[in-house]
């Protein structure tokens, strides 16, 4: 007979880190959305008499090299990171989910066609493709979601593509393929509920990375220009300060550091709901 398991011996559940992850991204996400009832001060409004005050009763999290509410331009700031990662990894994951279901569902010209098309736009260097797009339109966020949405779509479609033929090998979609059932049944009834698990895991890890590559060539002034409160901007403006007031860089590390937190535990919770493989390397 088989005994049961002491209490402090059960597995842990894959749902706790789903779940913490969800909290602190919702606690993000609150903040960004309540900015106009959360922020104690304007955050564009300047005042020299109190540039670089330390935290304190007046100002939470302390004040700028201009005076402004570093707190408020924080809270400010989760609208323009967090969309900006959010569209730059939905519109790569789009692309790429299109261009990977076609490659694996077509013929062999058509994924010859479209894997080439990918090779090349895989040997293109991501860095490169922002600065072009910079020169041409001008350093902005939107220039940052193109870049890195035209960066990424040709790695999702490789690693869609290669769901896509896995799923293929199945026996009940042989199945339904001798069966006749067409390409567009196929996929929405037999491949994509193969593939999903994994797109969810995937795309949740991915999207902490997009939002940390956006502040990071924003600190490179490639993206929202001053006095836009994004995080990247605002580490760029914060190094001429930081013997004098560290705590201009602590607060959009913080902020920037508990959102690639947050999405990065989800995707380890539903990473061990799914059961997926861990046989990606980041």
């Amino acid at each position: 007979m088989t005994r049961p398991l002491h209490p402090d011996s059960r597995p842990p559940q894959p749902w706790k880190l789903a779940f913490l992850g969800a909290a602190l991204l919702f606690l993000v996400v609150a903040g960004g959305l309540l900015a106009p009832i959360l922020a104690p001060h304007d955050p564009f409004r300047v005042s020299l008499p109190d540039r670089l005050k330390p935290p304190g009763p007046a100002y939470y999290l302390g004040t700028d090299n201009l005076g402004r509410c570093l707190l408020s331009r924080l809270l400010y700031g989760v609208r323009l990171s967090l969309t900006a990662g959010l569209a730059a990894s939905g519109l790569s994951v789009a692309i790429g989910l299109a261009v990977g279901l076609l490659a694996g569902l077509a013929g062999k010209v058509v994924d010859a066609a479209l894997m080439e098309l990918t090779n090349l736009a895989l040997a293109f260097p991501g860095l490169m493709l922002a600065l072009v797009l910079a020169g041409v339109l001008g350093p902005s966020l939107a220039t940052l979601v193109l870049g890195l949405s035209g960066l990424n779509w040709a790695w999702w479609a490789r690693f869609v593509r290669g769901l896509v033929l896995s799923a293929k090998e199945k026996e009940y979609v042989l199945g339904a393929v001798a069966l006749g059932v067409k390409s567009g049944r196929l996929a929405r009834r037999y491949i994509l509920p193969q593939v999903a698990p994994q797109l969810l895991v995937v795309a949740a890890l991915k999207t902490g990375w997009t939002i940390a590559a956006i502040s990071g060539l924003g600190y490179l002034g490639l993206g929202a220009q001053p006095p836009a409160p994004e995080w990247g901007a605002m580490l760029q403006e914060s190094r001429l300060f930081l013997a004098r007031a560290p705590w201009l860089i602590v607060g959009p590390g913080a902020f920037l550091t508990v959102t690639v937190l947050g999405f990065n535990l989800l995707a380890e919770g539903l990473r061990d709901r799914f059961q997926v493989r861990p046989f990606l390397r980041w």
